[in-house]
């Protein structure tokens, strides 16, 4: 099995990031979201699934899941979940490279009912425009997309690196690109677009009907050591993102922005 830049943090995505104070508030927000937008007997495609959450939250709401990523050790990690959980039946698995999509992905049969994109899989693209086309050819007219982007201003970030003395890497997200890398994977390029940047890039295949930002207040998953000694705040912190996210000017001051897109009857 071929390595993938992702799969050096596979064993500890969880602990760092899902099963954290700031992880469990920021994906409690994207699923306050995500009610009601996939519903139960719908076939969703989730792109980039990391380890399974999101596939499994989905299935035990009685959506039938088509979980790809690139990563062949987080699929593993992934396949292991759904079985833990009992949801076997309603996931199945993909390796699925983002860049290669229009290639990649097998054909449906059946066009998919959704599609879901959380926690940043789509900066790992230079432009979403070719994505936003491949994918509009595998979604019914109508059907729903979400995707969780990572923002260009971070308001949290950019104060914690100007009071460490930091200033390049506070703005860091106004670049180009940047490298980056998760856990003790490889660097990687990513990069940041914001609302209006990644409305742009899905037109003309998909028009935004939501958008609303996630970890406005909470802190980004970074600032661990700093949330776990006040987890009753941050946990407040992202009731107010669940009830005021949606707000101007909030998605585009936050660490993430989760839109909801429909797929135009142009986009096939």
């Amino acid at each position: 099995m071929t390595a993938a830049p992702f799969d050096p943090a596979a064993a500890t995505y969880d602990t760092e990031f899902t099963d954290s104070v700031t992880g469990r508030a920021l994906r409690t927000t994207v699923c306050h979201h995500l009610e009601g937008v996939f519903r139960p007997g719908q076939r969703v495609l989730e792109v980039g699934c990391g380890t399974g959450e999101d596939a499994v939250w989905l299935a035990r709401r009685g959506v039938e899941v088509v979980a790809t990523d690139s990563s062949p050790a987080m699929l593993e990690v992934a396949r292991r979940k759904a079985a833990t959980a009992g949801v076997a039946e309603r996931v199945s698995f993909a390796p699925l490279d983002l860049a290669r999509i229009a290639v990649e992905l097998p054909p449906p049969g059946v066009p998919f009912d959704g599609a879901l994109s959380d926690f940043g899989a789509l900066n790992c693209l230079q432009e979403r425009h070719g994505f936003a086309a491949a994918l509009a050819g595998w979604l019914r007219p109508g059907a729903l997309l979400a995707t969780v982007v990572m923002g260009p201003v971070c308001p949290w970030e950019i104060l914690w690196h100007l009071l460490n003395g930091r200033p390049r890497t506070a703005f860091r997200r106004l670049g180009r690109s940047v490298t980056a890398r998760l856990g003790d994977g490889p660097p990687i390029r990513v990069w940041y677009p914001g609302p209006g940047t990644l409305r742009r890039e899905l037109e003309p295949f998909f028009r935004r009907v939501r958008l609303a930002g996630v970890g406005v207040l909470v802190p980004p998953p970074y600032l661990e050591h700093l949330a776990r000694r006040r987890s009753w705040l941050v946990e407040r912190l992202g009731r107010f993102d669940q009830r005021h996210g949606h707000r101007f000017p909030a998605p585009w001051f936050a660490d993430h922005h989760l839109s909801i897109f429909e797929r135009r009857e142009a986009g096939r």
